[in-house]
């Protein structure tokens, strides 16, 4: 390991959430072991029941704050769990709420995922549609056959050790942090990026060579068995169920203070339990219908949804404007051996054309890219450029021959095309806020880095401290780090789509001097769709000129520039000599 790279592996930023993390489950089981020790039992019990909202709380975290789909139906993965519950204490299986809580929450997870395939092609209200439509179906099943032992008069029992209502308070503030350190880990992983990508931009997520309908349904798996938990628990609290314990307005309610205190945060999820007990006890104190809360937090929901953030995301971002921003100094690059190039022909199109109903968007295009090279793709709007990148990178049907360094992408999806070495950016802004700049270089990058390369990409190029929230981060700098994901990926072609759409001069310069060393850099070729001509002209050393959904001129770009079709297509008129 070199010296550069030892010192940003040690450096705080690297510790710095594993400490946040194991702080955070400190201070929350201390301050539990204080309520459990001061509160009357009566309190207790409450704080029970906040506890158990903060669970389920947390798989609302996980599918709708993370991964942003619509799920209405927690409450019935929490029945879920807390029939298997019961059924395992009157089965007399050994071992008590120690092992029937992780069994009841895996036996939730075949349901999640069977409610996942429906979100694989819906979203938004449609999911929602579908999911309140299980929850009520789970609804009518429990109350049609009720929960196992209530016929006999048998309640769901604690083993030793959590008989009473302080120890078994403690129990399920223990399994609440255990929860949040496990998803705090996740989120750290690949499948946490996966998700919070995935809530900006399916599309975008797919680029970066990851699955969607792979995530969709690992993120409705994790939820589902996080909300079995929360039923598991309930039900060793409440010793007898019914079935309005989960009816489905329970969900509703659920998902309403889930945006509101923005559960996706351990933090949030506490809260938001916190308050829907807060809430339910001051309006019975007052003499007032317990439903006025479900218009409370219908209230805080559309709130957290006017201002985009929750009350957890608000907190936290105060904290962010407190601390002290550290300007981020130029990395010069590393040494390192060249990465193996792919020789010949990184991209060949072959006669390639795009339809929508009755218009030809791109007509016969041919179109090659040498490995190692850097291809300009230039155009006046409308003349087909993003209606050929989508058909090269798997987004839209077409006709026709691509080939990556020689292999045939015919009938490949979009996020297997990004595997297999073809990278790309986008027009619009398409970063996953909820990431940090360095989570996302590693989400997109797909493969093991060193400390070093991130480190040198936020220096020399992005500009900003690892640590950074992409959310704070303004459209340019976005913009950039996109770039910087998509090469550090090592691709056989990147496809940067107006990446200098929004910079300065300074930026534009900056980023020019990236895109040529790229080559040499990162063993990859670069095909570029640009606008700003003077970009184009500085960086590639060939340019394809498409008017009309054709290329209407090919060569260098002194030479294409010069040409009387390319001069009339950006002009508008002849040009005469």
């Amino acid at each position: 390991m070199r010296p550069a790279e030892r010192t940003v592996r040690a450096g705080p930023t690297a510790r710095a959430p594993a400490v946040r993390v194991g702080l955070t489950a400190l201070v929350l089981a201390v301050f539990a072991y204080g309520l459990a020790a001061l509160l009357p039992a009566y309190w207790v019990f409450l704080a029970m029941s906040a506890v158990i909202s903060g669970v389920l709380l947390q798989s609302l975290g996980v599918i709708a704050g993370q991964a942003g789909m619509v799920s209405l139906c927690q409450a019935a993965f929490a029945a879920i769990g807390a029939w298997s519950t019961a059924q395992l204490s009157l089965w007399g299986v050994p071992g008590g709420l120690y092992v029937w809580l992780p069994l009841a929450g895996l036996a939730a997870v075949p349901f999640g995922l069977l409610i996942g395939l429906p979100a694989l092609r819906l979203r938004g209200v449609h999911l929602a549609i579908v999911t309140l439509g299980f929850a009520a179906t789970v609804d009518v099943v429990l109350a049609a056959a009720s929960f196992p032992g209530v016929d006999l008069g048998l309640s769901v029992g604690r083993p030793a050790g959590l008989s009473s209502e302080r120890q078994y308070f403690l129990f399920c503030a223990g399994v609440f942090v255990l929860v949040a350190v496990a998803l705090a880990v996740v989120r750290r992983t690949r499948w946490g990026a996966a998700w919070r990508a995935l809530r900006e931009s399916e599309r975008a997520t797919a680029a970066a060579g990851t699955s969607v309908p792979g995530a969709k349904l690992s993120a409705f798996a994790v939820s589902s068995f996080v909300a079995g938990l929360s039923g598991a628990l309930l039900a060793g609290q409440l010793g007898m169920l019914l079935a309005r314990n989960f009816d489905p307005g329970q969900s509703l309610t659920a998902y309403a203070v889930a945006v509101m205190a923005g559960a996706h945060h351990a933090e949030g999820a506490l809260i938001g339990g916190a308050l829907g007990v807060l809430v339910a006890e001051l309006l019975r104190r007052l003499g007032i219908p317990q439903q006025w809360a479900n218009v409370v937090f219908a209230v805080g929901a559309i709130q957290a949804f006017t201002q985009g953030a929750g009350i957890s995301d608000a907190l936290r971002a105060v904290l962010r404007r407190r601390a002290r921003v550290r300007p981020v100094a130029p990395v010069p690059p590393v040494e390192r051996a060249a990465p193996p190039a792919v020789t010949g022909t990184a991209l060949r199109i072959a006669g390639l054309s795009v339809r929508y109903g009755q218009v030809a968007a791109v007509r016969d295009v041919s179109l090659e890219v040498r490995a190692g090279g850097l291809h300009g793709l230039v155009g006046p709007n409308g003349a087909g450029k993003s209606s050929l990148v989508d058909a090269v990178t798997g987004f839209t049907p077409s006709t026709g021959v691509v080939e990556l360094a020689g292999h045939d992408l015919d009938g490949r999806r979009a996020h297997l095309r990004a595997r297999a070495g073809l990278r790309r950016t986008f027009q619009q802004d398409r970063v996953p806020t909820g990431l940090t700049a360095g989570e996302y270089l590693r989400f997109a990058a797909r493969r093991p880095l060193t400390a070093a390369e991130p480190a040198e990409a936020l220096g020399d190029l992005v500009g900003v401290d690892p640590g950074r929230m992409v959310a704070d981060l303004d459209v340019g700098t976005r913009r950039l780090l996109e770039v910087a994901g998509a090469l550090l990926s090592r691709p056989v072609l990147a496809v940067l789509d107006e990446p200098a759409a929004g910079l300065g001069h300074a930026e534009t310069e900056r980023l020019g001097r990236w895109l040529r060393a790229a080559p040499g850099r990162y063993g990859c070729a670069v095909l570029l769709i640009e606008h700003d001509l003077d970009l184009v002209r500085a960086v590639c050393e060939r340019v394809s000129v498409m008017d009309f959904g054709r290329v209407i001129a090919e060569g260098p770009p002194a030479e294409v520039f010069a040409d009387p079709r390319v001069l009339r297509a950006y002009l508008g008129e002849e040009v005469t000599a």
